[in-house]
């Protein structure tokens, strides 16, 4: 053998790397490029993975631009319902929320006396729905916009309801929790792109500055083609509500929606459907299959899972791994990493932290610069941004549908779920053509057969 002849790939990588890299990173605008790179490198232009102009890049002003007046009802108002409707209102002028509805009528009393003493909005009590059907009522009132927060079990009836009466949406994430869902809000999101109306979600990763500016950085071709990854967001424990005296069944588990899988879709949706989806946009690759496990350690009430693990394959046989923990006394870690043939592409944190692309070096050759966003923007909170998204666009008459292109995530995050329940691989014809419905069989606000709601075990051992 020749070996010193031998240009080893990874020693190639490298060397091309260095060469092309570094000088063509700055193409697309983006803010945060770092100047500080060898002098040496020669400059040639990166190959594009997506050509400008082909993709959408949100435009995100602090606020959006005044207009005609928009009128909102909030569907579903815990905590993250009365988040909402506080960001939809610090997204612009002349808009107002005009109707609340949700199941239990001290949340939305709850809501309404913070409407009053933070913005001074009145909500008369003949506009506060309450009941299993108040979606129906604030849908039928006189409103522009629903923002629908319910737990997402509700999400593809609540859609499909307020498309039929021709509202623009806010969707909270994730948007079903199983594929009879899937399939109702991708046949929803098809009527209301038919409609132009605007729907807009809680993916904040979309309307985040420097996951929008890595975007631009990726489709230029800064890392090259993909050939890898890891999506992990491993935090605390649920939160968990203690079932009292007189709760009935179907009342206890909504106030403890987040530890049930029929309501919830358990942690794989619930956090991990963040990283999933930035993964999804930032590289457009499409998701193939999942293998996982998952289990079921620390966890005190419902029937989720609190980990798993799981091994995502995307088309050109493209592996990511998926890790997500809600337990207390661990590692924390919520990060993504997006491995290519010129170098890597890292973001941190939940909202805001660190975005960066090195080489395959390890050299850092672009960084978003927060302190530059903070010093050019009021407004930097990406729970806000959307709601400024959504609202040009209703404004501006530029009708945006984003739930049909987010959905591929979230039914990603259900087959790597649907794998580690089952230990079986899950792939995406399956999955998306399932029958899988997690409806509970005797649903009513009553007593119900809490029997039918267990923890799955996977595999098909008699002894398990």
């Amino acid at each position: 053998m020749k070996e010193k002849n031998i240009l080893s790939r990874r020693n190639f990588l490298k060397t091309t790397a260095l060469a092309g890299t570094v000088g063509a990173i700055g193409a697309g605008g983006a803010t945060g490029l770092l100047s500080s790179c060898s002098s040496g490198s020669k400059k040639t232009a990166n190959t594009p993975l997506k050509e400008p102009g082909s993709y959408y890049v949100p435009n995100l002003p602090d606020m959006a631009d005044d207009g005609r007046e928009l009128k909102a009802g909030v569907i579903g108002c815990g905590g993250r319902g009365s988040g909402a409707a506080m960001d939809f209102l610090n997204a612009a002028n002349g808009v107002t929320i005009v109707a609340l509805g949700d199941v239990f009528e001290e949340r939305v009393n709850s809501l309404a006396d913070n409407l009053k003493s933070e913005k001074n909005i009145d909500i008369p009590t003949n506009m506060r729905f309450v009941g299993l059907d108040a979606y129906q009522k604030v849908i039928d009132s006189d409103v522009d916009i629903i923002i629908e927060c319910t737990p997402p079990y509700f999400r593809p009836l609540h859609f499909e309801y307020a498309v039929q009466k021709n509202k623009h949406c806010f969707l909270e994430k994730p948007f079903f929790v199983d594929s009879v869902g899937y399939r109702k809000v991708m046949a929803t999101a098809k009527q209301a792109q038919a409609k132009s109306l605007s729907v807009v979600t809680g993916a904040i990763r979309r309307h985040q500055r420097s996951y929008v500016a890595s975007h631009q950085q990726i489709m230029n071709g800064a890392i090259g083609e993909i050939t890898g990854g890891t999506v992990h967001y491993n935090v605390g424990k649920s939160w968990v509500k203690e079932r009292q005296p007189g709760w009935n069944d179907l009342e206890y588990m909504l106030k403890d929606w987040t530890n049930w899988i029929w309501l919830s879709g358990d942690i794989m949706l619930q956090i991990l459907y963040h990283n999933i989806d930035a993964f999804v946009w930032l590289t457009g690759l499409k998701p193939e299959r999942a293998l996982g496990f998952g289990s079921r350690l620390r966890a005190v009430s419902g029937t989720q899972y609190d980990n798993f693990s799981v091994d995502f394959v995307m088309e050109n046989d493209v592996h990511i791994h998926g890790m997500c923990r809600k337990i207390d006394g661990c590692t924390n870690n919520v990060s993504n990493i997006i491995q290519g043939t010129k170098g890597s592409w890292t973001g941190i944190g939940t909202v805001g932290g660190e975005a960066i692309i090195k080489d395959l070096a390890g050299n850092v050759i672009w960084k978003f610069d927060e302190e530059e966003e903070k010093a050019n923007h009021k407004q930097t909170n990406p729970f806000v941004l959307e709601h400024v998204n959504l609202i040009n666009c209703i404004r501006k008459n530029t009708p945006i549908e984003q739930v049909s292109e987010l959905s591929v995530a979230n039914m990603f995050g259900i087959m790597g779920r649907e794998s580690a329940y089952t230990g079986l691989e899950k792939t995406w014809e399956e999955m998306s053509a399932s029958s899988l419905d997690y409806t509970p069989s005797d649903f009513n606000m009553g007593s119900m057969d809490m029997s039918q709601f267990v923890t799955p075990v996977p595999g098909t051992s008699k002894n398990s």
